[in-house]
């Protein structure tokens, strides 16, 4: 039988990406050469894992101020830090993307 062990957020992280990069295998434009795609690729396990680094930072964070008493204050200044970053790498991995599209495919 599989494992008992609890994966990882490392672990689950990466399933998705598999999961996202098969997806998006099946749907890639046919207009993209295959360096733009591997180069999209990439940006896009890169954000992943910087927007999966960022959630444990936020959560660690969060676990620290709910476990202070007077910490209920400071939550929603950590939760609109999170929201803002989180925005921040996506604009950031949708302005790469859209800059490797819009190089011209070799003909």
């Amino acid at each position: 039988m599989g494992d008992d062990k609890p994966k990882s957020a490392y672990e689950i992280t990466l399933e998705k990406l598999k999961q996202q990069d098969r997806a998006r295998g099946e749907a890639a434009p046919a207009s993209l050469s295959d360096g733009q795609k591997k180069a999209i690729a990439e940006i896009r396990r890169v954000s992943q894992a910087r927007l999966a680094e960022r959630e444990i930072l936020y959560r660690s964070e969060r676990t620290k101020v709910l476990s202070d008493p007077e910490g209920a204050a400071k939550l929603e200044k950590i939760e609109e830090e999170y929201a803002a970053d989180r925005r921040r790498i996506e604009a950031d991995r949708d302005r790469q993307i859209d800059a490797v599209r819009a190089r011209k495919r070799p003909t």
